[in-house]
């Protein structure tokens, strides 16, 4: 027989006569299989109870292929026809004991024994339903019609909770349903009418299921995880569900239904319910609020039930300490907390749970792989002691007698060993569950150092603020201020860094997310620090901004910078989960505000230099365009119809074309297409080629700069296109050829050398490359073009001024200066490089190689402190107020101690950058 053959573990008995009589009476002898059903017996009377009454169809059970066994009694049960009553206790009967055989005799794994159980709920709700439906539909004054029942169940759809949603069932398990209803299924049928006939057979097939009569029971219902159980009826409509989780859900609901399946009924409409609780359930910022509210329901059930004892008599497996519970709260609370986030995350089962979160890195993998192994032991255990009388507990037994019973159906024959194993096993996972739910010990409560009588006003005014308006957030600020106050105390200097704290305290619109997120994650903290202490604008905006805070936690915020198509794709992936447009516009915001502080975050560490976060930045932006800007043609195309012609590109010009932005940066862009002859899109509203890529190009601007709930992307300027504001917003690509060919002014060609096709239309891109190659290959009047770069930098100072100080980019020998005598040089050599530095040494003998190399180590000096002045503030930096940080800051960037020291460097630096330039702007001589 294959069951004999595969036996692997045989249960020891208590009362081996008792077990031997059983067996006698129903007719067994010898062989593994016989032993493994006297151990059963021997060990659990309610197992006796079942090999006796079911000896006949057991024996022909066990001669059959394993895995067909259930399948096979499910299918019988369904075929029935008529009240499925009596047919479903049969069904329960029979597969609880094969089911049970086969976990004992270790010939199913845990996954599999709940696997079946699970399956047998799910037959025994649908038939269950659906005939109390049937029978509903039969009465005389019913709204329902025979003919509407049917597999979907008039609209019904039943949501299987807890441990039957996840597959997860024991043998004595309750099973969690909540009832819903599509309200709109029947827009004809009177809506009360419709409730009451459906309320009425959502009861009739609770009893169904649960009621227990002379044929057992099949599982015992629950329908009180609906919500407002007290007052509301036993099925809702999906819309009144909706309503209560929007305005009313709490935590605990939201952790149920990380576990939520449709069981029964109306898949379609159950899965569109899903979907739209799930902003709901999954936030879509890190959610550490829940580790409180998970403590606490720790606590209450503890407190209610009294589960304060560690004796194993009685102890109860599930609820108390270092049961089943706390790695179920473990797992479920990490997943609410970064869920959100990460789709991968939003699975039911808990050993699978365990295992997506070690991948992500919130757990880890040896803490995970323990984990799993407790939980499926525990399960196991919780088996062995619903197995002895068919009870719903998770107690274990409160004598000894007891426990040695429940060891023998574990298969352990050492009743002492299993002691020491389980108190052992129990004490590992609440060890492990109160580091994560209570971390740490309790901080000192000073307050850091001595603050000063202005200091003091200032802490004086935090309880006023809106961040800490609610109780919960003042308890949660309370566990981590002496923690904050300590580290600002240590601040290079204190009072300037608890300014910039208020700052960002000041602006927080809520704490409780804040505050959880710091308790929980300590380390935050410091990093919170070190920013009021060196950026108080950054701290500012962090108050703006403070779920870019979940990067931190929520990646690998350190790890080394991943490359553009790799950031594209990322950001791709994450708009292509959001819903609709408006969604992946908010989903791309959060997602660059991320990297953007990431980059910022970097620069201020020490992780990258200025001129590397500079690169960043630029690359941060191309990888926004290249995700969006299909988007954004997507939802146009969907109105106005296809493109018509060869598409567009975007073009980036200045600092975006040449692969380089600071923490403020604006993109300069160009939108160039090729209708190729084509008049006018097809579609529900055509319009001209024309009119199609300028609308195009407004939308795309549009979805730039919009302040959305998330903010904003970037601010745009298309100055730069052809024939500047007066010209179209987007350009064909023969008008854009023409006009740099014949048209364009110096500074537009001067403009052109930094130029680069950022996405869009792959064959125009090259295209558009051709033409600016060969426009910067054209031959020009040397004298002609310096004297209109002389003129122009005249404007600018004059417009501008002529800078000083610590501003990097303004003024004679500065950024934007070295900027265009590297331009000039570009156009003077007919040279494609966009950089800086490869512009300048190809203008060969015009400038010299000693002069191009010192006006870019010049350039890359200001470069630097323009990179850290903009991360730092919006405005003027100015060398008297820097803070220790900001001129910490600097020195790690330049070398210079202090703020004077670093702009007497400047000015001599700036000083004789504008000397060479001058005297290389006053060589007109050459081939003119």
């Amino acid at each position: 027989m294959e069951f004999e053959s595969r036996i692997t573990r045989l249960p020891i008995a208590v009362d081996e006569t008792a077990g031997q009589r059983a067996l006698e009476a129903a007719g067994w002898a010898g062989g593994d299989m016989a032993r493994l059903l006297a151990g059963a017996a021997g060990s659990s009377p309610y197992l006796a109870g079942l090999i006796a009454r079911e000896s006949a169809w057991l024996e022909e059970a066990i001669a059959s292929p394993l895995d067909g066994v259930v399948p096979g009694l499910l299918a019988e049960a369904a075929a029935a026809e008529g009240d499925p009553s009596v047919a479903l206790r049969v069904t329960k009967r029979r597969t609880a004991l094969f089911t049970a055989l086969a976990d004992l005799a270790g010939v199913w794994p845990l996954e599999q024994v709940t696997g079946a159980l699970t399956g047998l709920a799910d037959t025994a709700v649908q038939l269950a339903w659906r005939h109390a439906l049937q029978v509903e539909a039969a009465r005389r004054k019913s709204v329902l019609e025979p003919e509407d029942v049917d597999d979907d169940l008039c609209g019904i759809f039943v949501l299987a909770m807890g441990k039957m949603g996840a597959g997860e069932l024991n043998y004595s398990s309750d099973i969690d349903l909540i009832a819903l209803y599509d309200q709109d299924r029947w827009p004809e049928r009177d809506p009360h009418e419709l409730r009451s006939s459906l309320v009425r057979a959502t009861r009739a097939a609770a009893q169904i299921v649960g009621e227990n009569t002379a044929e057992g029971y099949v599982f015992r219902t629950d329908l009180r995880l609906r919500p407002d159980p007290s007052v509301t009826p036993v099925c809702l409509s999906m819309e009144a569900a909706e309503r209560y989780y929007e305005s009313l859900g709490r935590t605990w609901e939201r952790a149920a239904h990380i576990k939520a399946r449709v069981c029964a009924g109306d898949a379609a409409a159950g899965a569109g319910y899903l979907e739209r609780l799930r902003p709901f359930i999954w936030r879509k910022h890190l959610d550490f609020a829940a580790i409180q509210d998970a403590h606490d329901m720790r606590l209450a059930i503890r407190e209610h039930k009294g589960l304060y004892g560690d004796a194993l008599e009685g102890r109860d497996l599930k609820l108390g300490r270092g049961g089943i519970r706390e790695i179920e709260f473990f797992t479920q609370t990490r997943q609410i907390i970064a869920g959100g986030r990460d789709p991968e995350l939003r699975v039911r089962g808990t050993v699978e749970g365990l295992a997506r979160l070690a991948e992500k890195g919130w757990v880890g993998s040896e803490e995970a792989v323990q984990l799993a192994q407790d939980y499926r032991a525990h399960r196991e255990l919780e088996h062995r002691i619903q197995m002895v009388n068919d009870q719903q507990t998770h107690a274990l037994p409160k004598d000894a007698a007891g426990i040695e019973r429940v060891a023998r159906l574990a298969g352990e024959g050492d009743t002492a060993a299993f002691r020491a194993g389980l108190t052992a096993r129990l004490e590992r996972v609440a060890k492990l569950a109160e580091g994560f739910f209570a971390p740490g010990s309790k901080r000192s409560p000073q307050d850091g150092p001595e603050w000063s009588e202005s200091a003091r006003e200032v802490i004086g005014r935090w309880k006023g603020y809106p961040a800490l308006r609610s109780q919960r957030a003042v308890e949660l600020f309370t566990r981590i201020r002496p923690e904050l106050m300590a580290q600002l105390g240590r601040a290079p200097r204190p009072e300037e860094a608890l300014l910039a704290f208020d700052g960002f305290l000041r602006g927080l619109p809520a704490g409780v997310q804040i505050f959880s997120l710091f308790a929980s994650n300590p380390q935050l903290l410091g990093l919170i620090v070190d920013i009021c202490a060196s950026a108080p604008e950054l701290a500012e905006y962090l108050s703006r901004n403070a779920g870019v805070l979940d990067a931190v936690i929520g990646g690998d915020f350190f790890a080394d910078w991943p490359g553009v198509e790799v950031l594209a794709e990322a950001l791709r992936e994450e708009m292509a989960r959001a819903g609709d447009y408006e969604g992946k516009l908010d989903t791309a915001r959060r997602w660059a505000k991320e990297w953007h502080f990431r980059i910022g975050v970097h620069l201020l560490r020490g992780h990258a230099d200025a001129l590397v976060a500079g690169e960043q930045y630029a690359l941060l932006a191309e990888a926004v365009l290249r995700a969006v800007f299909p988007v954004v043609e997507a939802e146009h195309a969907a109105r106005h119809g296809a493109a018509p012609g060869r598409g567009a590109v975007v073009l980036g010009m200045g600092s975006l074309g040449a692969g380089w932005l600071n923490a403020r940066s604006d993109l300069d862009l160009i939108v160039i297409y090729d209708s190729a002859g084509v008049e006018a899109s097809e579609g529900k509203r055509p319009l001209t080629a024309g009119a199609w890529y300028a609308r195009l190009t407004k939308a795309l601007v549009t979805a730039l700069t919009a302040l959305m709930a998330e903010g904003r992307l970037y601010e745009v300027d298309m100055r730069l296109r052809p024939s500047g504001n007066a010209g179209p917003v987007a350009t064909s690509i023969g008008a854009f050829a023409a006009y740099q060919r014949e048209e364009a002014w110096t500074w537009e060609h001067l403009a052109l050398t930094r130029a680069r096709v950022i996405c869009g239309a792959k064959a125009l891109a090259e295209e558009v490359e051709a033409v600016r190659c060969e426009v910067l290959a054209a031959r020009r009047d040397r004298a002609r073009l310096l004297g209109d770069v002389a003129e122009m930098r005249a404007r600018i100072f004059e417009a501008k001024g002529t800078g000083g100080g610590l501003e990097a980019k303004i003024g004679p020998g500065r950024m934007q200066d070295i900027e265009l005598v590297a331009q000039a040089a570009a156009l003077l050599a007919g040279a494609p490089d966009r950089r800086l530095d490869p512009q300048l040494a190809a203008a060969g003998d015009w400038l010299g190689a000693a002069a191009a190399e010192r006006l870019a180590e010049t350039y890359a000096l200001m470069r630097k402190v323009q990179g850290c002045a903009r991360l730092l503030t919006e405005g003027p930096l100015e060398a008297e107020a820097l803070g220790e940080g900001a001129e910490a800051l600097l020195a790690r960037e330049t070398g210079e101690p202090d703020g004077p020291a670093l702009v007497a460097r400047m000015e001599e630096a700036a000083a004789e950058a504008a000397e060479l330039i001058e005297t290389a702007l006053g060589s007109a001589e050459g081939d003119g």
